[in-house]
């Protein structure tokens, strides 16, 4: 009996040390001067065993660097990088010769949306999605150091969940609903700001009576046309006073004839939405978990629980159609690393960026992640 277990022993060592294709070392300092900017291998395609990435059971999850590798310590650099490099080239030409990042201000645990830059004030305004707080945020990027006040439009917008800067307006997607908040009533919807005048206009406020859910997230194509996704996340967040009335769903709204088009409604939560600056492609997240939540409370019949890792937390690209009104193809872009990939924006060269976990990830066109 002793024999046969030594035996045994002996037939796995050889196993673990047959291990083939590992990546060594998995990661390292992009240079010696920028001990926080870390190089990770080949993406850490093939990790020495025993390799393991704890999985919650709910909708978190762990970061890539909490990942164990016990037999490659340079994994340890990941957990305390500041940027993650996965494409050398293109990741260290996106960040510079000298990337860093500074702490600026302190503000509540509220979720914070909306940012959008207004070039000719040199600003920065945002919301902050409280139930029943009317302001909106603005940085003020002339002052040094830059200063953070409330600002208040006229009248008030509710709860600006995405917004983005066109000609010369921006376009907020007020997400908040209430009977009365600020002496008047409020609905989701498409807002315009003009930050000159501080004058604030609905665009629109309803589905053929119906209310909006969120409005989460909008472009706006050169045609002047709005797209919007549309989920339930201000209900869950308290943020409305009636429960959502149509589904999950994205939209395109020509303000120049009031008419509403669906385009998309395959997606659980429809989150960030994004053009391509070629005009052919449209981005859009979806950060549904609610099976996931649903399950996670269960176990298998080995009693392991549930990974609520597999929820959906993936990039879709789809093509527009010529004539930019309906949306074609869908196809898997982008399953974020950590976390979900809540708002997307493209930048002129077609790298897509998303806030996905603990950080941003800066995507190719086709999906790599370069850096994060």
């Amino acid at each position: 009996m002793r024999a046969a277990i030594s035996a045994f022993i002996l037939a796995v060592c050889g196993l673990v040390s047959a291990q083939t294709g590992v990546v060594s070392p998995l990661a390292q300092q992009c240079s010696p001067s920028l001990p926080k900017v870390v190089c990770v291998n080949k993406y850490a395609s093939v990790m020495p065993y025993h390799f393991f990435r704890n999985i919650s059971n709910d909708t978190s999850s762990p970061t890539f660097g909490s990942t164990s590798v016990p037999n490659d310590t340079s994994f340890a650099l990941v957990d305390k990088a500041d940027f993650l490099v996965f494409d050398q080239k293109r990741g260290q030409e996106i960040l510079g010769s000298e990337p860093s990042y500074e702490f600026i201000f302190h503000v509540s645990e509220a979720v914070h949306e909306a940012p959008v830059y207004v070039p000719s004030q040199n600003k920065l305004y945002f919301s902050q999605l409280s139930p029943g707080y009317l302001p909106q945020l603005v940085i003020d990027l002339n002052q040094d150091p830059p200063t953070l006040s409330e600002y208040l439009s006229d009248p008030p917008v509710y709860a600006p969940n995405g917004g983005t800067y066109h000609n010369g307006l921006i376009y907020w997607g007020a997400a908040g609903g209430n009977n009365s908040i600020g002496g008047t009533e409020q609905r989701v919807g498409l807002r315009t700001l003009d930050p000159m005048t501080n004058k604030s206009t609905t665009i629109l406020n309803n589905y053929f009576g119906y209310y909006f859910n969120t409005i989460d997230d909008l472009f706006v194509h050169p045609n002047g046309d709005v797209w919007f996704t549309d989920p339930y996340y201000s209900w869950l967040l308290g943020l409305t006073d009636t429960a959502p009335q149509l589904g999950a769903a994205t939209y395109r709204f020509t303000p120049a004839t009031g008419a509403v088009h669906i385009v998309e409604d395959s997606l659980a939560q429809p989150n960030g939405i994004a053009l391509a600056p070629d005009n052919r492609t449209v981005y859009i997240s979806d950060t549904g978990h609610d099976e996931a939540a649903d399950l996670s409370s269960s176990s298998s019949s080995s009693g392991a629980a549930f990974n609520a890792s597999i929820s959906i937390r993936t990039v879709y690209a789809y093509d527009l159609s010529p004539h930019s009104t309906y949306l074609t193809n869908k196809r898997p872009f982008y399953r974020a690393q950590e976390g979900v990939p809540d708002g997307l924006k493209v930048a002129a060269n077609g790298y897509v960026v998303t806030a996905a976990g603990q950080g941003v990830d800066v995507l190719s066109p086709t999906g790599e992640v370069l850096v994060k």
